[in-house]
């Protein structure tokens, strides 16, 4: 489904990502992990375009992402991201902030897209808020219907970048909870995330980035019970130990 190969990435001298390579695929779920600066968040932008990149090839659904002649926007409609600070548009009520994409986009009538918009908020448990800003909203609300805008869009895979981050800490879990559901469904997701609950729970594979390479990619179990670089078991010996 997603293919990274030799991928690199710099803004002028500084190298963000260097020679990153995996294979995500349909039906797995990969979380990516490690210290703040590491490329986490740039290496999961990569893979829909949201940031170009210098060197190597990203290949999603058999569609080349850095080919010149690859329509990006296309691309993007399949491809679902949700992010840290949810992006929804403040002036629009939580089910118009479904329906736009779908209706622009996808060429839905209105009819069709509020009736997707509204199961999708039934599925996130929101459905009584449909008509509400988001402002009127919690944090972790918030969060979740920005899952279901883009699930919406039907996506062949799901991008999380730190999804649970900027919430309270009571909120993570509601948040965790539609994700955990989503990877059990079988979506196809990577995820940058600090939860190593999620992970654990969840994940079929765990990267591990430091100073922009992947230093792990392993099956969790191998990740959590006997990490092979030292990197990797200084960062888990500091995350796990409370």
């Amino acid at each position: 489904m997603i293919s990274l190969s030799k991928v690199s990435k710099h803004y002028g001298s500084f190298q963000v990502l260097t020679d990153c390579s995996t294979e995500i695929k349909k039906g797995e779920v990969i979380v990516i992990c490690g210290p703040s600066g590491s490329g986490k968040s740039t290496l999961i932008k990569c893979v829909n375009g949201l940031e170009s990149i210098q060197q190597g090839e990203i290949i999603v659904n058999g569609i080349s992402v850095n080919d010149p002649k690859t329509n990006l926007s296309k691309l993007r409609a399949h491809v679902g991201m949700v992010f840290q600070n949810f992006e929804l548009f403040p002036h629009m009520s939580v089910l118009d902030n479904l329906c736009i994409a779908q209706t622009k986009v996808l060429g839905r009538s209105q009819e069709e897209a509020a009736d997707r918009g509204l199961k999708l908020l039934d599925r996130v448990g929101l459905s009584l808020h449909a008509k509400k800003f988001p402002g009127q909203l919690s944090g972790g609300q918030q969060q979740r219907v920005a899952i279901a805008r883009a699930l919406a869009m039907d996506p062949i895979c799901m991008l999380f970048d730190e999804p649970t981050s900027a919430l309270d800490p009571e909120m993570v879990n509601e948040v965790l909870d539609v994700m955990v559901g989503l990877a059990q469904e079988g979506m196809t997701m990577m995820v940058v995330t600090h939860e190593m609950g999620f992970a654990r729970k969840v994940a079929n594979r765990v990267i591990f980035m430091d100073h922009g390479h992947i230093i792990e990619d392993a099956s969790k179990d191998d990740f959590f019970n006997k990490p092979r670089s030292e990197r990797a078991q200084q960062f888990l010996s500091k995350i796990l130990q409370h």
